[in-house]
């Protein structure tokens, strides 16, 4: 007897070639790891190819592979922290909230696309971790409205609008060139965010994608819509987080979740960015987001304990990066102590003119995205080409790390890498919203070129 068919689910007849597409790059493309070994031989490969000595590229390896050390803590505690703040009930009461204003299916598309994009701006990691999360509260409450919403494309629409966080206040390359030390200061400097996210240029690129995104959720809204309640493993975070408070509390237990610990916290955090903005006069970097992050969390979980256990469920989100930004340093290191970056620049920058300088930028980006799912890998590894090409071209390095970000999440459109990751927290199978990325991929990738092109600074 034949099993019934999941919800949402298609014959391999009925399927698009989207569907398809979805699926094959699911297969084809490996973990991050594996795909860093990869490109590890590839470059390695190249190395020797262009006259380095093996002594030499071993020297180059050996410098690059621990040079990252204070990038990787500062990505891990991003990723780590986001998550922690994104599970606070604020964040859960303001988003159902949100849910019920709506009255037609574009205002739900339109408002779930708008606050996921807020989210993003802010920062990254909240996009990922509530993007899932808007997207059942708000198919939930359309479904209770009687407005038809199809929940799987609904969610490929609202992870579509988080792209913007790439010219956001918590984006990778930016923010690290931002930082006083990064590994390329001595060849770029330290660029200020008022050159790069803060641009003319970026910021309308964020508004142009944000408003086609919500354009093309409305237009193309299909009209046979699988409701949210088709999918009860994803109406399952609707369910609050529960803690255990079974038995008399000790006296450790009532100071850890007393509110003295968490606010002392908050008042020296406080200072801290006090003294970096005010006093030392320092722009937003890494390390200022992070403090940000650590008082935010402290502040909207109220106490040490709720503080604590929100850590130990974040910190499973992050367990990639701890080692992910050592290979790639490795990777960098080839490139950046071996003839091997600046041959490629040159190559880059013969080719290249100011005018398509852009579109090539994005272009290798995204093909090295597919690869590396991370945009502070990407730029640690591409960074030195993309600077040293931008300058023999005649365009500023700024241009070059803006064009660099189209391409980069172009690929993170095209990879199943984090189309899997907000799967696994909307709990369906990513193949169910994949393809529709593919669309976004293409609209991301031709406004991106467009404005990084003949927009000015």
């Amino acid at each position: 007897m034949s099993q019934p068919a999941r919800a949402g689910s298609e014959s391999p007849m009925e399927k698009r070639w989207l569907d398809r597409f979805a699926e094959a790059m699911g297969r084809l493309v490996p973990d991050a790891i594996t795909a860093s070994v990869l490109l590890l031989i590839l470059v390695v490969a190249g190395t020797l190819g262009l006259g380095n000595s093996l002594a030499k590229t071993m020297e180059a390896y050996y410098q690059g592979l621990w040079m990252l050390l204070p990038f990787t803590m500062q990505m891990t505690l991003i990723i780590v922290l986001s998550s922690a703040l994104g599970s606070t009930p604020f964040f859960r009461r303001a988003i159902l909230t949100l849910s019920r204003a709506p009255q037609t299916a574009h205002q739900v598309v339109m408002l779930a696309a708008l606050t996921n994009a807020l989210a993003a701006y802010l920062y990254w990691g909240l996009s990922i971790s509530l993007g899932p999360v808007i997207a059942v509260y708000f198919a939930t409450a359309a479904e209770r409205k009687g407005i038809p919403v199809d929940f799987p494309f609904l969610l490929s629409v609202v992870w579509a609008a988080g792209a913007i966080w790439q010219y956001g206040l918590s984006a990778s390359a930016p923010l690290l060139v931002a930082t006083p030390g990064h590994f390329l200061e001595k060849f770029i400097g330290v660029l200020p965010l008022s050159t790069t996210i803060w641009s003319a240029a970026a910021i309308a690129h964020e508004f142009a994608f944000t408003t086609a995104v919500m354009a093309v959720g409305c237009l193309l809204m299909p009209k046979r819509c699988r409701p949210v309640s088709s999918f009860p493993e994803s109406r399952r975070l609707l369910e609050p987080v529960s803690e255990d408070t079974a038995g008399p509390l000790t006296h450790a237990e009532r100071l850890e979740r007393s509110s003295l610990g968490a606010t002392v916290l908050c008042v020296a955090l406080a200072g801290w960015l006090y003294f970096h903005f005010a006093v030392k006069r320092m722009s937003l970097d890494i390390n200022s987001l992070n403090t940000i992050l650590l008082l935010l969390s402290l502040l909207f979980h109220r106490n040490v304990r709720s503080f604590a256990q929100a850590l130990q469920r974040a910190v499973l989100s992050g367990w990639a990066v701890i080692v992910i930004y050592h290979l790639y340093a490795g990777i960098a290191g080839l490139l950046q102590f071996t003839t091997t970056g600046e041959t490629l620049a040159g190559t880059v920058a013969s080719v290249a003119t100011p005018l398509t300088f852009p579109l090539l930028t994005a272009a290798i980006s995204a093909l090295f995205a597919v690869f590396i799912p991370s945009s502070g890998g990407q730029w640690t590894i591409q960074g030195l080409v993309t600077a040293r090409s931008a300058m023999a071209v005649g365009v500023s390095v700024q241009r070059g790390i803006l064009s660099l970000s189209v391409g980069d999440h172009v690929g993170n459109f095209v990879s199943p890498f984090w189309a899997v990751i907000v799967a696994g927290i909307a709990r369906l199978d990513f193949r169910t919203f994949f393809g529709y990325g593919l669309m976004f991929a293409v609209i991301w990738f031709v406004i991106g070129v467009l404005i990084f092109t003949f927009a000015p600074g």
